[in-house]
């Protein structure tokens, strides 16, 4: 790997690892950074898989510490996955396919865009998965509404910290690009 691409790698993991960390500090509900940082990946990473293993790797170590420190007292002894976990690393895996479509240049209308339906995807795909695995849902049409209905006062929060956290790495990153010119992609346009 030569220098370029080794300074490239580390400032984008560099920005991923500080974002990540924004998970530990207490927020509100369903205020998470992840579902941007699986945007991020698909649209600065050249290969599709190490964007996804990235978001992966942070969503991860991430979860083991809030799973053992915040959320201790809901686990018994030391917890890697908790329940459900399946559902969001699967929200994460087709945000990045999604972004890998879209991000083919940036600009703000993409990014704006890309954020709305990262939104959209997460509330599906974690509404659905609650209506698979929880026994309270009914296996039906109306079980599965009863199950997004449920989640409709979480998703003005995702729709906010998707927004909030995709204008910060991307914008974040952008201004980093133009102060140092050797953080450029070239498989990537900038408008």
């Amino acid at each position: 790997m030569n220098k370029k691409i080794e300074l490239k790698f580390g400032a984008l993991i560099g920005i991923i690892i500080i974002i990540a960390l924004a998970r530990l500090i207490p927020n509100m509900p369903n205020f998470s950074p992840m579902a941007a940082i699986a945007l991020f990946c698909a649209a600065h990473f050249e290969k599709l898989w190490k964007g996804i293993a990235v978001t992966l790797f942070a969503t991860l170590i991430s979860d083991i510490v809030l799973n053992n420190t915040i959320y201790a007292s809901m686990n018994t002894g030391f917890t890697v996955f908790y329940d459900g976990f399946i559902w969001q690393y699967q929200a994460y895996i087709a945000i990045a396919f999604l972004g890998s479509k879209i991000f083919n240049s940036i600009n703000k209308t993409k990014v704006i865009g890309g954020s709305l339906a990262t939104t959209l995807v997460f509330f599906t795909i974690s509404n659905f998965g609650a209506w698979i695995s929880l026994p309270f849902y009914t296996k039906d049409i109306a079980g599965l509404m009863s199950s997004c209905a449920a989640g409709i006062p979480f998703i003005k929060n995702t729709l906010i910290s998707d927004m909030f956290y995709s204008s910060l790495l991307f914008g974040g990153y952008y201004l980093l690009q133009n102060r140092f010119a050797s953080l450029r992609l070239p498989y990537l346009k900038y408008a």
